[in-house]
């Protein structure tokens, strides 16, 4: 689509007043700062741009430049509808399924304005007029940074779009480690600190701003660690009551799963987490090499992502949710024992 459709967009984009953008429900940086990033690009060509996020995010992407023109539409259903009724133009970004952005899904059904999707994630659905779908990309920050590109706009790319989609990319490669990450990657991430990004102060602002709670709460998860050295596989649970003792906030367990595939020998890591209040279990699935979460997710938990790393959920108990997934796990004992 990119290459191909790339003047239909921008006539459509030279007609367009009203624009909106849209990240997946429960949006991470990756979400925020493509959504940020694209914000300021399409601000200053002089469109009038929203950026309505689903649901509210972590405290540490509040700092992203624009972050106070984010709308959250639970916060102003009646606002947020009106916008999205009135858009030319709206942006989805880091997702590619609608039902991604949970309840402001029928207001996005009813829309006239033209959609555009820019994701990375695996089997897009086709929703949008304009489709920019590339799962083997590290991020869709950086391919934001390749629309404004094709645009033949990256002269325009200012250090408030720099910071935020160097952001993005940062925590989606999980600081460049992920096998996603690739040499173009890293010429992406050297162009926008050219152009103003500022590494050390993004990745302070991203991950050296945790409170006791949260690191109380790592210790918890920590020793709620169980290993399955035969299928080289590790999952750690967390329990609302874990949660509420240590005064969980959003974005409090990101990263967690990741301690799991750090120890030596392990290619598949798991964390369940409890939500009574949204009775379900939330998981988040990591994996090196060749075991692909993304199926292990979509065949047995309601989910999806990619290939190493995907999210997934289940409505039993949390006792109930381990008990089926150690019953699962032997299926694939064949790609995890070789």
């Amino acid at each position: 689509m990119i290459d191909t459709r790339i003047l239909e967009i921008t006539a459509e984009l030279a007609k367009a007043e009203n624009i909106v953008i849209v990240p997946h429900k429960g949006p991470d940086g990756d979400a925020m700062g493509s959504s940020l990033g694209l914000y300021h690009f399409l601000k200053d060509k002089g469109h009038h741009v929203k950026v309505i996020a689903p649901n509210d995010y972590p405290n540490f992407l509040k700092w992203l430049p624009g972050n106070d023109e984010v709308i959250i539409y639970e916060h102003e259903k009646e606002r947020s509808d009106g916008l999205i009724a009135e858009a030319d133009i709206v942006f989805t970004l880091d997702f590619n399924n609608l039902s991604r952005c949970g309840e402001m899904q029928d207001s996005m059904l009813a829309s006239k304005a033209v959609f555009v999707m820019i994701d990375h994630h695996q089997e897009p659905s086709d929703y949008a007029d304009y489709t920019y779908s590339d799962s083997t990309m590290s991020s869709t920050c950086q391919m934001v940074y390749n629309f404004i590109d094709k645009l033949r706009a990256s002269k325009k790319i200012t250090p408030e779009i720099a910071t935020c989609l160097y952001t993005g990319i940062m925590t989606d490669t999980g600081s460049f480690r992920f096998s996603s990450t690739s040499s173009d990657t890293h010429r992406v991430i050297a162009d926008l600190m050219d152009k103003g990004a500022k590494n050390a102060e993004i990745h302070n602002n991203i991950f050296d701003t945790n409170s006791e709670n949260k690191l109380q709460l790592l210790g918890t998860a920590l020793k709620n660690l169980k290993v399955n050295h035969e299928l080289r596989t590790a999952y750690i649970s967390l329990s609302q009551e874990e949660l509420d003792r240590h005064n969980f906030k959003k974005g409090d367990t990101e990263g967690f799963v990741n301690y799991g595939l750090s120890l030596e020998g392990i290619i598949f890591a798991v964390i369940f987490i409890e939500k009574e209040n949204e009775n379900l279990i939330k998981m988040s699935f990591r994996s090196k090499g060749d075991f692909d979460v993304n199926k292990f997710a979509r065949a047995h938990f309601e989910g999806g992502g990619h290939i190493n790393a995907a999210g997934g959920k289940s409505n039993i108990s949390l006792n109930d949710t381990i008990v089926k997934f150690n019953t699962i796990l032997p299926q694939y004992r064949d790609q995890l024992a070789k």
